[in-house]
């Protein structure tokens, strides 16, 4: 019995140091993939969004486009029929269907655990436990995959799959699972970086919308 128990001692502690040692490698591989795509000047990426959930009968198809340019915390993200223009203070929602302008004070929020384009560089750093999962081949690309599960048990997300390009450790693909069973998928189908940019690009033209008779709020 003393030597059954020594072994499932070593077993567990075992156990304990191989995930310790795949939390520290994709926390190591994050931070390499967060560092590098953070050092651009600036960042324009197009990609594409689907969602799936099988128990509501949603499926999104084709799947929706957009865009993001990216400058430090500044953005101009298109997407789901907005415009999102944040200046590293402000955020302007535009919508452009309803001709309505929202600014309030500070960025988006996560809502229903929803991860928005503009934090994937940043969402995996505060709440997330994190292991190196699966490496798949994408058409020729080999991309590892990195697994996060949220440290609040009662969260909204229950896992995301973060794939990242293991030759540029460029974000290639965001997988999120949903308590409600959604899968929500990013897939960057565009990259450039350090490009000549307006400087407009993260600024609004309050006056140009009020001559449009837009709603500004």
């Amino acid at each position: 019995m003393r030597k059954v128990a020594l072994v499932l001692v070593a077993l567990c502690i075992g156990i304990n140091l191989t995930a310790q040692n795949t939390a520290s490698q994709a926390k190591t591989l994050l931070d390499e993939v967060s560092s590098k795509m953070g050092a651009y000047k600036n960042m324009s990426i197009g990609f594409t969004s689907t969602l799936v959930n099988e128990e509501a009968g949603i499926t999104n198809d084709p799947p929706i486009r957009g865009t993001i340019s990216l400058a430090g915390e500044k953005y101009n993200l298109h997407y789901l029929g907005n415009n999102f223009i944040f200046d590293g203070s402000k955020l302007v929602v535009i919508n452009e269907e309803e001709k309505e302008v929202t600014i309030t004070n500070g960025d988006l929020e996560e809502e229903d655990g929803f991860i928005y384009p503009s934090k994937l560089l940043t969402f995996y750093k505060d709440g997330y436990n994190y292991a190196m999962g699966t490496i798949k081949n994408n058409n020729g690309r080999k991309v590892q995959y990195v697994d996060l599960t949220p440290i609040d048990s009662n969260s909204d997300i229950v896992k995301v799959q973060l794939g990242i390009d293991a030759k540029t450790k460029h974000i290639y693909k965001l997988i999120q699972v949903g308590s409600n069973g959604a899968v929500t998928t990013f897939t960057i189908t565009k990259f450039k970086s350090n490009q000549p940019i307006s400087k407009n690009l993260f600024s609004f033209d309050k006056s140009k919308y009020e001559k449009l008779g837009y709603l500004i709020d």
